[in-house]
């Protein structure tokens, strides 16, 4: 992250002193609007992955700054998500949602050319800057899901493997339909001023995963084990 220092006299100090000089700088401010005791802070490199860490930046500097009142709340609908996000690992689109996603129509035309830059018919709610609830509306039409299917990276057995019921049932016909799910735990804890839900959750886990009210996971009753023709073998661990 490179810092610019807006300097009260109208000079610059940076982390890029010896890169840039007062000129460039001075451009620098002019583009972000920044004046006389501002900081400037520059980050680079892939688009959505900085955006990422443009955003906790955000979040901590205000938390930093004290413009975080965790007494105001602030709801906003989050609308135009991307449809798609590319992976670099597996080089292949996953579903920003889901895969039962719709695109706007206004972009059906850019799945063919450009699927990067498709929108979901997707919508979050936020308040404070924290996710609360989202949905989307979903995919009715059975090619429509085919293609998404594919731009996934499904092959045509994958997908009837997988979801050949939902493909089935469209021909039937299926409205158009969507939702909205709301985390129940997220809002209790904003309303309650904290940033974990640990508290707030019916079956709070520890950091290594177990539930200690329920004692969970827990050995399995042979009886259980007998009901789904399974057994359970221990291997021990060899020292090497």
């Amino acid at each position: 992250m490179i810092y610019v220092k807006c300097n009260e006299d109208g000079t610059f100090k940076s982390s890029v002193d010896k890169f840039y000089d007062a000129d460039a700088l001075t451009e620098w401010a002019s583009k972000t609007g920044a004046k006389a005791g501002d900081l400037i802070l520059v980050l680079s490199g892939d688009l959505d992955k900085v955006r990422k860490q443009m955003n906790e930046l955000r979040l901590h500097m205000g938390t930093e700054l004290g413009l975080r009142d965790p007494k105001v709340f602030k709801p906003l609908w989050v609308l135009d998500f991307p449809l798609l996000e590319w992976d670099e690992d597996s080089e292949r689109f996953h579903a920003m949602h889901h895969p039962f996603t719709s695109p706007k129509k206004e972009d059906f035309h850019l799945i063919e050319t450009d699927p990067g830059k498709v929108r979901a018919n997707a919508y979050d709610l936020a308040i404070n800057g924290v996710e609360v609830g989202g949905g989307s509306i979903r995919i009715h039409d059975s090619s429509l899901q085919a293609r998404m299917f594919d731009l996934l990276g499904f092959t045509k057995e994958e997908a009837e493997a997988q979801f050949g019921f939902l493909m089935n049932a469209f021909e039937y016909g299926a409205p158009p339909h969507g939702g909205v799910a709301f985390g129940l735990d997220r809002l209790c804890s904003l309303f309650g001023g904290q940033d974990s839900i640990r508290d707030f959750i019916a079956f709070p886990k520890n950091n290594s995963g177990r539930d200690l009210m329920i004692d969970a996971p827990a050995p399995i009753d042979s009886a259980q084990l007998t009901e789904l023709s399974l057994d359970v073998v221990i291997e021990e661990k060899k020292e090497g």
